[in-house]
């Protein structure tokens, strides 16, 4: 693993970041929109190797390579399980030319100050340890902001850089995740606070660090273009946060020099009943039309 041929890949941003990190409470939703009913497995065991069997299906499909995926972010369960008899994110670098990462938050605590923290995670030691010994390259981790409440969003953001921090000095890249809800009233106010507290923080970061951050697509275009262009930032990602793929697609489209790290709106129209040249085809569609929004800024 070179971890500068990494960098350079993700900092050039010629594509997109896929997120493949569906964790145990969203991965029977994931499940359903792939065509696979609850009743059609028993216990956690079997959905987990369901939806690694979904994973390893988007992976090695000849749609999925680094030309236009220059990321994937991965659930723990999933760096821990093989592909094609290759750990996960050996078989992703060094088979696709696509550079790993891994979700590392364990959740949301309950709503306070309009926002919802992350979980405290117990043990990130080691699994970062653990990951930089099997080639992941960053992380990711999310808390959710419900409303613009300065105090919840500085409590948010200060939460993010101090994980990241440590993430940092696991020898990871950290990519933050603080996203806005994109249906509350006051999303514009909340983005404007957000930027903010960003920004104090990556101003205040040594000149040799840096982190991504992963923002859910903006009311107003371009509005977190000094986030994109600061020093400190390798990379600014963006989430599609329930909107349908092609919305997504046309408003990220709109932000100069963000990506695409959509989840829901990759696998968008997959299902398990579909012949391998039927969901091969789907998925280079979508592969296709997220590739062409995120390059075009």
């Amino acid at each position: 693993m070179s971890i500068q041929e990494m960098t350079a890949k993700i900092g050039e941003g010629q594509g997109f970041i896929a997120a493949l990190d569906q964790s145990g409470g969203s991965t029977p939703k994931a499940l359903k929109l792939y065509g696979i009913e609850e009743n059609e497995y028993s216990g956690e065991e079997q959905m987990f190797d369901l939806i690694h069997e979904m994973r390893s299906r988007i992976m090695t499909s000849p749609a999925f390579t680094g030309e236009k995926v220059i990321g994937a972010i991965l659930f723990e369960m999933t760096m821990d399980r093989m592909v094609e008899g290759k750990p996960t994110p050996s078989y992703l670098w060094d088979v696709k030319g696509v550079v790993p990462f891994l979700k590392i938050d364990k959740g949301l605590e309950a709503e306070a100050n309009g926002v919802q923290l992350m979980k405290p995670m117990p043990g990130l030691d080691d699994l970062l340890a653990r990951a930089f010994k099997l080639g992941v390259f960053g992380t990711k981790e999310r808390s959710v902001i419900n409303a613009a409440n300065p105090e919840g969003i500085k409590a948010v953001v200060d939460q993010q850089f101090a994980v990241g921090d440590q993430v940092i000095a696991a020898g990871l890249m950290p990519i933050l995740e603080p996203e806005v809800t994109i249906t509350i009233a006051d999303k514009a106010e909340a983005e404007a606070i957000l930027r903010e507290e960003i920004l104090k923080h990556l101003d205040a970061m040594p000149e040799d660090k840096q982190v991504m951050l992963k923002l859910s697509l903006p009311t107003e275009a371009n509005f977190y273009k000094p986030l994109v262009d600061h020093p400190r930032v390798l990379k600014v990602v963006a989430l599609s946060g329930g909107y349908a793929r092609d919305e997504a697609n046309d408003i990220l489209s709109k932000n100069t020099g963000m990506i695409a790290s959509f989840s829901r709106a990759l696998s968008e129209g997959l299902n398990a009943k579909q012949s391998d040249a039927e969901f091969n085809d789907m998925l280079a569609a979508a592969v296709d039309g997220i590739y062409k929004a995120s390059i075009a800024g």
